[in-house]
This record gives structure tokens, sequence and C-alpha cells, in this order.
């Protein structure tokens, strides 16, 4: 299984990005994709999940000005993030929770990860 994600790149204060993410391989079911993300010097932390109902969940400083989007046909899931601010400047992680054909488990997987900058 392979996540590849696309979008990055460098944008203005106040602009907006939107970044996809691929889920590929053997794939019986994805149960939740998600974006983390991880600035110079900090920890990962999640920034938005989406199930494969279409439960969303967001961290609080994005609330209002990102939104996590999926398509299950496509195994794809999408963020479409407006308002940036420079702080919000950091590499972008795509996440999946995937269950293999004939694995009983679910695996987490995750793409190699996007740069986003935002300029002030």
């Amino acid at each position: 299984v392979q996540l590849q994600a696309f979008g990055g790149g460098l944008v203005q204060a106040g602009g907006s990005l939107r970044l996809s993410c691929t889920a590929s391989g053997s794939i019986f079911s994805i149960v939740a994709m998600g974006w983390y993300r991880q600035a110079p010097g900090k920890q990962r932390g999640l920034v938005a999940l989406i199930t494969s109902g279409g439960t969303t969940n967001y961290a609080g400083s994005v609330k209002g000005r990102f939104t996590i989007s999926r398509d299950n046909a496509k195994n794809t899931v999408y963020l479409q993030m407006d308002s940036l601010k420079p702080e919000d400047t950091a590499v972008y992680y795509c996440n999946a929770y995937i269950k293999r054909p004939l694995i009983s488990d679910y695996t987490n997987y995750w793409g190699q990860g996007t740069l986003v900058t935002v300029s002030s």
C-alpha cells in the first residue's frame, strides 16, 4: 500500500492551497484518512481527519479555514486550506487507516510528506 500526496508549495498569507492524497495497492477498505503536519522543531500533530462515513475532526487552529473531503471511490483525500497563516508552514503528511484483503488487522500508513510554506 502506498500513499502519494500532492499540492504543497509556497503561498502568501491569506492565500489558499489544496492538498490531495491517493492510496493505492492492495486495499480492502479504508476506515479513515487524514492529514498531519510537522513544523520545524515541533512534534507531528493532527490537522484533520475524515472517516469513510464522512465524519470529520479538525485541529482547533484550522477550524473554519481548512476543509477535509474524501472520494471513497478513488481512495483519495483532499485538504482545502484557505486563509493560510505563516504558522501553517509545515510538512504535511497524509495518513490512512487501512484494512488489506485477507489481513484481519488494520494498519496505519503514511505518505511521504509535502511542504507547505506560507510567507508573511
